[in-house]
């Protein structure tokens, strides 16, 4: 199974990760594996969709942008195969230049056709979120279907992993605005381009990175992996969202602490 490859980019591939803060690796996965993977995710993300009720009229900004559905890998057989994928998290810790890496979480992302207002992911950095010591974490996108263009692919501003202006920002319409005129001004190339089923996209937590609505007639289905060096300690929460990340993904654990819970397995080490 391709899943169970461990995977090592080309130097030139860890070299323009280092200098955009983010990749796209195409082909990385088999097709045919995530195709039969994506029955058992689409039915565990139906399952726990908070938003099935809600009207359209009715959700924010964010509740717009996608259903999230996160830890799915505790539940769900498909989602554990993605989540413990020795080729994806091999190629995670390359790219982050270190030995190894544990999981922070997962979070499947399914976008929802609109023909509307809405539906955008605002501008945002996930690190904003995320009570971490250090930069060394990386999100791996991985579409569950081909996201052509009307389907709304992730899009990068390439480089701005270490920008600062926007930092402080929740995803929001406040977000979409500030972020999108800031990277404007600072002059950043904007990286938009479709995925093939078997593409998969890495970013850094510091990545500032967005997506425009799904416009066609189907749900663009992406599963996500997130991914932190196994030596990661645990940082002074800096607003509401990293106390409660703190409580949901570190139980038990404490600023200052290993970024380790039991729910924070070594996905990868280099000499294992």
């Amino acid at each position: 199974m391709t899943l169970d490859r461990p995977f090592l980019p080309a130097a030139g591939t860890i070299a323009r990760f280092r200098e955009n803060g983010h990749v796209t690796v195409r082909e990385l996965l088999d097709r045919d594996e995530l195709t039969s993977l994506e029955p058992g995710l689409t039915q565990a993300v139906t399952k726990q969709n908070d938003l099935a009720t809600r009207e359209w009229e009715e959700r924010s900004t964010y509740e717009r942008a996608f259903v999230q559905v996160m830890n799915l890998w505790r539940e769900n057989d498909a989602a554990r195969r993605l989540v413990f994928s020795q080729r994806l998290a091999s190629a995670a810790a390359s790219l982050l230049e270190v030995e190894s890496v544990r999981l922070y979480h997962d979070q499947a992302l399914y976008k929802e056709p609109t023909e509307g207002d809405g539906g955008h992911t605002p501008w945002h950095v996930d690190q904003y979120y995320w009570p971490l010591s250090s930069d060394r974490s990386v999100t791996a996108w991985i579409p569950l279907v081909d996201v052509p263009p009307e389907m709304g692919p992730l899009a990068f501003a390439s480089g701005s992993h270490r920008f600062e202006a926007g930092r402080h920002l929740a995803i929001s319409d406040d977000s979409e605005a500030e972020c999108a005129r800031a990277l404007e001004q600072a002059g950043f190339a904007t990286s938009e381009e479709p995925f093939s089923l078997g593409d998969v996209s890495f970013h850094l937590g510091w990545t500032y990175h967005c997506a425009p609505p799904n416009r066609s007639d189907r749900v663009r289905k992406v599963m996500t992996v997130i991914y932190v060096d196994a030596a990661m300690r645990i940082s002074e929460p800096q607003n509401e969202h990293q106390v409660a990340d703190l409580a949901t993904w570190f139980p038990g654990c404490a600023p200052g602490d290993a970024a380790a819970s039991e729910i924070n397995p070594v996905l990868w080490s280099s000499g294992s």
